[in-house]
């Protein structure tokens, strides 16, 4: 298995095999916010996320791994992505005193629980997850969202990246001739886009050594060559793909990052 990925692995069905990502699997986010919650001692984590596959993926994943390492969920609440009010599930995490809390939202929708702890007096550490990584969640969140930990992408903090990284070279590259044609730099989602391309690049050639295009048989080439993509570099790390993963990401996924006056950097 890929260097850094967890025991938390989805079961392959008829379906997800036929199905490919670029975002990093949420266990190898969660392995490294559990590692920095050890580092901390902290024990207790209060839980909010969206009541949609996000929000419910994420606590099944973050709460077994927690567990094994000693960190109990002692509060977990839900919220729909478009609510504005999320004043009773701050109240009720807050009554369990946890010593921290973990979002689990995508895009703005990870501003608004953060916003009604803050709001009610909440002092314990915040994490977020990589759905979080936004320069939205930025803007929208303001003073309120300072000190948010989270894992994410490398883009994020890429001036902070050594030259060594192997996505240092690539990211940089597409970040800037990105904002040469639309004048701003990207989010990370559209890296993942990109990501897709870059192995395509490399599946297609090896597919087509076996099948023609348009063909069953090509289709089944297709998915074993990504299947078998190995050490190779993307915006946002390195893919290690195989038949039970099709994320493919380890530890260079991944960067540990907070936010200090409303940027963000690498957490030290």
């Amino acid at each position: 298995a890929p260097v850094g990925t967890a025991a938390v692995v989805l079961p392959m069905d008829a379906q997800k095999k036929w199905v490919f990502k670029t975002t990093q699997n949420d266990n190898v986010i969660a392995e490294a916010l559990i590692a920095d919650m050890v580092k901390r001692g902290i024990k207790t984590v209060g839980f909010v996320g969206t009541s949609d596959p996000y929000g419910e993926n994420w606590h099944k994943v973050f709460s077994g791994l927690a567990a094994s390492k000693g960190i109990q969920v002692v509060a977990k609440e839900s919220f729909q992505r478009q609510d504005t009010s999320l004043t009773g599930q701050a109240l009720k995490i807050i009554s369990k005193k946890p010593q921290a809390v973990l979002i689990a939202a995508p895009g703005g929708a990870a501003v608004t629980p953060q916003v009604a702890l803050f709001d009610r007096g909440y002092k314990g550490q915040i994490y977020q997850t990589h759905g979080a990584a936004l320069d939205e969640f930025l803007k929208r969140g303001g003073k309120k969202v300072e000190n948010t930990i989270l894992a994410a992408s490398l883009m994020l903090v890429l001036n902070e990246i050594p030259a060594t990284h192997p996505s240092k070279a690539l990211a940089t590259k597409y970040m800037n001739d990105y904002k040469k044609l639309h004048g701003t730099f990207p989010a990370t989602f559209g890296a993942n886009v990109y990501d897709a391309g870059l192995l395509l690049q490399k599946a297609v050639p090896v597919a087509l050594k076996t099948a023609k295009p348009g063909t069953a048989q090509f289709r089944g080439a297709l998915r074993t060559a990504l299947e078998s993509t190995k050490e190779v570099a993307g915006t946002q790390g390195v893919f290690n793909m195989t038949p039970t993963d099709h994320s493919g990401f380890d530890k260079r996924g991944r960067e540990m990052i907070t936010v200090k006056n409303g940027q963000w950097v690498l957490l030290k």
